[in-house]
C-alpha cells in the first residue's frame, strides 16, 4: 500500500471524529502516504494534523479536481462522507475503495416513527469499517486535535479574574434546536459560582452579550473574537466544558477535557456523543428522555417543529450545575 485518499468534506465535528482513523492509518501503515479531500473551510484542521501528508480541497470544478486526484494513482480510497459527491469521486477514480455504515434508514425510523433500531455503536467505530480491508483497527486512543501556529492561548491572555480557572460554556450550534436557550445558560452561570467563558462563533456573539449582561462580570464572552483554533485552545485551558451537541463538543473530547453535554432534538443514540479514550471517564450527559417527539431529526431545525422546544426548555439547570461541579471535583 503506497498511497491512500481519505474523503470527509465537512463539518468540524465530523472531521474531528475521523482523526482516529487518520492516526491508525499512519501508525499501522507507516509506509503509505495519506491524502485527504475536504472542503476549503475545514482544510486547516487536516493541515495541522501531522499524520496527513497532503490536503486536497473540494472544488466547483469537479473535472479538474478529479484529474488532479487521478495523477496521484491512489491504491485505496477511504470514503468517510458517503454521499453522492464522494461517490462521484470514487467512481471517477476507479480505485479500490470502501465506506462505512451510515445508518440513514435506521435514523429515519427513529426520528419519524420512533422505532429504535440503531446499534449501540459510536460513529468512530463505524468509520473503522471503511479501513478493515486494509487491516487497520481502532487503537482506542480517542480523538485528535492539533493546533496551527498562532492558535494556542495562554492564561495570561485571559482577563485576570479567569486566570485561576474557569468553565468553558459552548453556546453555539449549527441548528437552533441543538442550542441551550439563553435563559438556561444564565441560570447555570448564576448558580455555578465559578468563572465562565462563553465560546462560539460570530453568529453567537450577540447571544453571548445577552448572557453576560444578565450574569455580570463572572462571565466573559469570547464568541466571534477568536479563530476556531483559538477557541479550541480556550477549551484546552478550561477546568471543564459545558457544551451543546456541536463540533466544539468533539474538540473538547479530543483535548480530553471533563465534559457535560446537553442534548435537545438529537440523541446520543445516533452515535455521536463525546468519544473519549478507553479507560477515561465518560462525559456527563443531560437530556430529557421522556419526550415522545424526541428525536425529531438527525440534524436539527431553525425552530422547534412542535413550537414548545421542551427538549431544551425542560432541562433542569440545577442538574446541569450539579454535573459540572462533579466534573470540576473529579478533575481537581
Amino acid at each position: 500500500m503506497k498511497k491512500i485518499l481519505l474523503i470527509r468534506f465537512s463539518s468540524i465535528g465530523d472531521i474531528v471524529l475521523t482523526t482516529p482513523v487518520v492516526r491508525c492509518l499512519r501508525h499501522q501503515l507507516p509506509e503509505a502516504q495519506l491524502h485527504v479531500l475536504t472542503k476549503a473551510s475545514y482544510r486547516s484542521i487536516y493541515a495541522a494534523n501531522p499524520y496527513v501528508d497532503k490536503v486536497y480541497v473540494l472544488s466547483s470544478n469537479m473535472k479538474e479536481l478529479v484529474n488532479s486526484l487521478r495523477e496521484e494513482h491512489y491504491d485505496f480510497v477511504v470514503d468517510l462522507h458517503k454521499n453522492w459527491r464522494s461517490l462521484r469521486v470514487r467512481m471517477a477514480l476507479r480505485r479500490p475503495s470502501a465506506s462505512f455504515p451510515k445508518l440513514d434508514f435506521q435514523k429515519f425510523l427513529y426520528t419519524k416513527l420512533k422505532i429504535g433500531k440503531l446499534p449501540p455503536v459510536h460513529i468512530v467505530d463505524r468509520y473503522f469499517k471503511a479501513v478493515e480491508k486494509l487491516g487497520v483497527c481502532n487503537d482506542g486512543q480517542g480523538l485528535d486535535f492539533f493546533f496551527n501556529e498562532g492558535d494556542e492561548m495562554h492564561y495570561e491572555d485571559l482577563p485576570e479574574t479567569f486566570r485561576e480557572g474557569f468553565v468553558a460554556v459552548v453556546i453555539g450550534g449549527q441548528h437552533t434546536t441543538k442550542i441551550l436557550p439563553v435563559d438556561k445558560v444564565v441560570e447555570v452561570c448564576e448558580s455555578l459560582d465559578y468563572p465562565v467563558i462563553l465560546v462560539g462563533g460570530p453568529e453567537d456573539a450577540a447571544r453571548g452579550e445577552r448572557i453576560k449582561a444578565k450574569v455580570g462580570n463572572a462571565v466573559a464572552n469570547s464568541c466571534g473574537s477568536l479563530t476556531l483554533g483559538q477557541s479550541a485552545s480556550l477549551l484546552n485551558l478550561a477546568d471543564a466544558v459545558l457544551t451543546n451537541d456541536t463540533g466544539m463538543m468533539h474538540i473538547a473530547a479530543a483535548l480530553r477535557k471533563p465534559i457535560v453535554s446537553v442534548w435537545g432534538n438529537t440523541v446520543p443514540e445516533f452515535g455521536m456523543y463525546p468519544y473519549l479514550p478507553q479507560g477515561m471517564k465518560p462525559a456527563a450527559i443531560v437530556e430529557n428522555k421522556n419526550l415522545k417527539c424526541r428525536p425529531c431529526d438527525k440534524l436539527g431545525y431553525a425552530k422547534c417543529p412542535k413550537g414548545h422546544f421542551e427538549c431544551m426548555n425542560s432541562l433542569d439547570s440545577k442538574e446541569i450545575v450539579k454535573k459540572i461541579r462533579a466534573e470540576l471535583s473529579s478533575g481537581s
